[in-house]
């Protein structure tokens, strides 16, 4: 039997936004420069703010993203952070992904006062979000996909997180 016999013509997948946020970062933590797997940074969560179509509200300060800088430039996603709806809701939001810089953006990139200015379509900043509440309002949120897209912003880093429908 080929693939050909074996696929059918399915659905392109769709996305619907989901909301945008910003989380306000704290002071890096570094475990070092040449860990094992590469350099491993610690950016904590110090609040925010997220908003979209059916929930907004704030980022609780103590999350955080548990980093691992490669040497080829590459930042490897490790994130947990806690969401409290604006009606008092909270939500687990976990994601890993992949933040590449190339070579050329690098040396821009090392300025912390500078590279929140960079455009983001010159690096590739990508993310897979996941959610999980006990609140019954939520619930939707235990079983959708989402993906974000990252950029930097003053004080900390922003997504545009899409529903994969």
């Amino acid at each position: 039997m080929t693939i050909e016999t074996r696929i059918r013509p399915v659905e392109t997948t769709r996305t619907a936004p989901l909301f945008d946020i910003v989380v306000d970062l704290n002071r890096p933590v570094r475990f070092g420069d040449d860990g094992p797997l590469g350099r491993r940074v610690l950016y904590g969560a110090a609040g925010g703010s997220f908003q979209g179509p059916r929930l907004r509200g704030e980022v609780v300060a103590g999350g955080g993203d548990w980093a691992l800088h490669r040497p080829d430039g590459t930042m490897l996603l490790d994130v947990r952070l806690t969401l409290r709806t604006d009606d008092g809701e909270s939500l687990l939001m976990t994601y890993q992904g992949r933040w590449v810089i190339p070579p050329d953006v690098r040396t821009e990139m090392a300025d912390p006062a500078t590279r929140h200015r960079i455009d983001p379509a010159r690096y590739y900043f990508r993310t897979n979000p996941l959610f999980e509440t006990g609140s019954t309002r939520y619930a939707w949120l235990n079983d959708i996909v989402t993906v974000g897209t990252g950029y930097l912003v003053d004080g900390g880093v922003a997504y545009h997180v899409e529903h994969v429908l």
